[in-house]
């Protein structure tokens, strides 16, 4: 089936000449080239690299510019049929007068031109091995891989071929011009252009070299392999491949989604990044089943199935979303409409390397992680930075897939519980409970430790350990926070705002453990447990949502805004914050980031009230002494209301309001604002609807309450019993619904 293959990586290949070393070569090391300065030419070097197709000169240069010989591009062809194994029954005859046996690449000619038959000589009869090859030679040789024979193009050559190739794909990237002669650069694009290809016949032409595994992320090229190697490919699924040329991957197709290409004993052959589609790194600011939100206000669509790669495994968006909070940077895969085909949380890539800074402002050894001369962008904690932003224990690491440098300042503290296999070279460490990966950068550092000891671990964006260092040292103070899920006399359970979850014995009281519960919380450890203390304080003043500060205080790009609503927190955004100001007296926490911008806000005192929206149920008696006493209650689901409590306002029954209630009083009131008459075509799957021009949020358990059978329903049934709906609204959220 023929297809149009849209190009995401801008190729670049070479073939082997007398002067490179050659393509088959093993190589134990790693290899970069010192004149590939664009990462998506060093990806497409990668992939084809592994696979045998070429390899670099002698000096570590790639010289892309260069143009290539026929005999080149011949050898380039036989190895990207994995033909090699056939080579020697071609070593020994002529096929072409001017290319003898003792010729340097004779065998590779012969087996394409007679073995093989995708290429011919000149009306002359010889092959004129050392012309430059053109354009419409190369595009004729892999068209006839693919299955392509004159007598089904037609026309004349080479236009009849060129015509066919551009209309599958295979010159995307290469000029069309069929006389021009053939760059290095244009050669590598063909090439990965044909591994995405379909034969003529049907099925995929890399399916034609054993078997592939499509679909996959991959996660690290430094695994450990069946061989005992430590260059094995794993996928975010767990699968590791050993690679059939025993070379190791420099780690630039890592985060990709693409193709896993294996011979027939297994092995990888090489992987090949997609084509289709593109990757948007975000900074999250609110996640919900079937959508994300980032901090500027941008909307993705997605189904809880989605494939999801999160804390070293793959999951669906279904069991991921729940756990994410605001601020955490996520990677979004789009396909070709614009939809997101699959998403992973942290910057593109897990590391595989990272770099601690050691000095304010430093980037010093970025360089190492993505190559000399080549231009990165900074993130810290999800947000564009500079090197200026850099403080001292910051952990750098590189995302081949957006090219940037992904600064994390996440510092877990506690005491020291386990590792394996050993504290001379631990792979794995155990602290708060949780298990952490060991980067082999912080074995070093975690050498001069040893279980037992209270610790501070420097993690990478994807929580995995780039150094340690001893507790308490100075600028290196532990920040972990999180949201206290359960808490009791002798135990917590807390999700991390970094996104991993830490549980075990905790010295707290019922009345404190009752407090922390579902609040945002500061957490470490020692021998005797996890310590989990409430987050109260920190920077002051009136929050002015329009000008986005708090205080004499600006806020950071991606801050995270918590408000409690009752007795559990909830993420919002800022654009959610319908209040032009928020007094201080209804911000019970703020935290500043390095740079003195706020970057965590906590909405309502420590003691809030219990707040419930929905239909207000008025109740009114007369005493013997003819006084009247009247109560107000809330109704917010089937079954499902709030105390009663005496009151002399003017709510009537069946208002649609909300009210705070403390300790039997009524702490706030008001009406919900009513959004009348929103048709469902107005709602971006059931997390968002927009009503003129503005979008409001939707909690996953809106109450839903028909008036024609005076009965509450989900969502869903709400949908499906009325074209269109009266909306409850405070602070920018949906609170409740009404059909009729």
């Amino acid at each position: 089936m023929k297809r149009r293959i849209l190009s995401l990586l801008l190729a670049v290949c070479t073939a082997v000449s007398l002067l490179a070393l050659p393509a088959g070569a093993a190589n134990s090391g790693t290899v970069t080239f010192s004149d590939v300065n664009d990462r998506n030419t060093a990806m497409a070097v990668e992939s084809l690299r592994l696979m045998g197709v070429l390899d670099g000169y002698g000096d570590g240069t790639f010289r892309p510019g260069a143009s290539l010989t026929r005999a080149q591009f011949c050898k380039m062809a036989v190895y990207a049929m994995n033909g090699e194994d056939e080579l020697g029954r071609y070593s020994t005859v002529t096929v072409f007068p001017d290319v003898k046996p003792s010729y340097w690449a004779s065998s590779y000619i012969n087996m394409a031109a007679k073995g093989k038959g995708v290429i011919a000589g000149y009306a002359d009869g010889q092959f004129h091995p050392e012309r430059t090859v053109t354009v419409g030679q190369a595009v004729t040789i892999l068209l006839r891989l693919l299955g392509y024979k004159d007598e089904n193009l037609g026309g004349i050559w080479p236009q009849s071929y060129m015509a066919e190739a551009a209309s599958i794909g295979m010159t995307d990237g290469v000029s069309t011009n069929a006389y021009a002669a053939l760059t290095r650069a244009q050669a590598a694009q063909l090439f990965l252009n044909l591994l995405r290809a379909n034969m003529v016949e049907g099925g995929s032409y890399a399916a034609t070299l054993g078997t592939v595994v499509e679909n996959v992320m991959l996660v690290s090229s430094t695994a450990k392999a069946p061989d005992g190697r430590e260059n094995g490919l794993e996928t975010a699924g767990g699968s590791i491949y050993q690679l059939a040329s025993g070379k190791t991957s420099n780690g630039m197709l890592n985060g990709y989604k693409g193709t896993m290409v294996l011979d027939k004993q297994g092995k990888a052959l090489t992987f090949v990044p997609d084509a289709v589609g593109s990757s948007k790194v975000i900074t999250l600011s609110t996640a919900k089943a079937t959508e994300i939100t980032d901090i500027t206000g941008v909307r993705y669509t997605l189904t809880s199935d989605t494939a999801t790669y999160y804390n070293g495994k793959e999951t669906t968006w279904g069991e991921t979303y729940s756990w994410l909070n605001a601020g955490a940077s996520v990677t979004l895969y789009l396909g070709a409409a614009g939809n997101v085909e699959y998403v992973f949380v942290g910057g593109g890539s897990t590391a595989s390397a990272a770099v601690v800074v050691y000095e304010d402002h430093s980037a010093a050894g970025f360089d190492s992680l993505v190559g000399t001369g080549t231009t990165y962008t900074i993130y810290k904690n999800g947000v564009k930075a500079t090197s200026a932003d850099l403080r001292k224990y910051d952990v750098a690491t590189y995302s081949t897939v957006t090219n940037t440098i992904r600064v994390c300042d996440t510092r877990i503290s506690g005491y020291y519980e386990a590792c394996s296999p050993n504290a001379k070279e631990p792979s794995k460490v155990t602290v708060l409970g949780h298990e952490f990966n060991v980067l082999s950068t912080a074995m070093e550092s975690l050498s001069e430790f040893k279980p037992g000891d209270q610790i501070t671990l420097l993690l990478t964006e994807d929580n995995q350990v780039a150094a340690a260092v001893k507790s308490g040292t100075s600028g290196a103070s532990g920040n972990a926070v999180g949201i206290v899920k359960s808490a009791s006399a002798g135990s917590a359970s807390v999700d991390l705002l970094c996104g991993i979850h830490v549980e075990g014995k905790a010295n707290l009281s019922d009345s404190t453990a009752a407090q922390l519960q579902g609040q945002l919380a500061r957490v470490s450890s020692t021998k005797e447990g996890l310590n989990v203390s409430s987050l109260t304080g920190g920077v002051g003043g009136d929050l002015d949502v329009n000008a986005r500060k708090l205080g004499n205080k600006s806020l950071a790009d991606n801050v995270m805004i918590f408000r409690r609503d009752g007795g559990a927190l909830t993420s919002v955004s800022l654009r959610e914050l319908t209040s032009g100001i928020i007094a201080r007296s209804q911000i019970s926490y703020a935290r500043t980031n390095w740079a003195g911008d706020v970057d965590l806000i906590v909405l309502g005192s420590a003691d809030s009230s219990t707040v419930y929206y929905g239909r207000a149920v008025v109740q009114t008696s007369t005493a013997e002494n003819g006084n009247e006493t009247r109560t107000l209650a809330v109704e917010y689901g089937n079954g499902q209301r709030s105390e009663a409590i005496r009151t002399d306002n003017h709510i009537s029954n069946g208002d649609y309001i909300y009210m705070g209630v403390k300790g039997g009083r009524i702490t706030s009131l008001g009406s919900l604002t009513c959004l009348s008459g929103v048709a469902n075509s107005a709602w971006s799957g059931d997390g968002a609807v927009t009503v003129a021009g503005r979008t409001y949020t939707v909690s996953d358990s809106v109450a839903c309450y028909n008036r024609t059978t005076g009965t509450w329903m989900t969502l869903a049934a709400a949908h499906a019993y009325a074209a269109k709906a009266d909306l409850y609204v405070r602070d920018g959220v949906v609170r409740v619904i009404e059909v009729n």
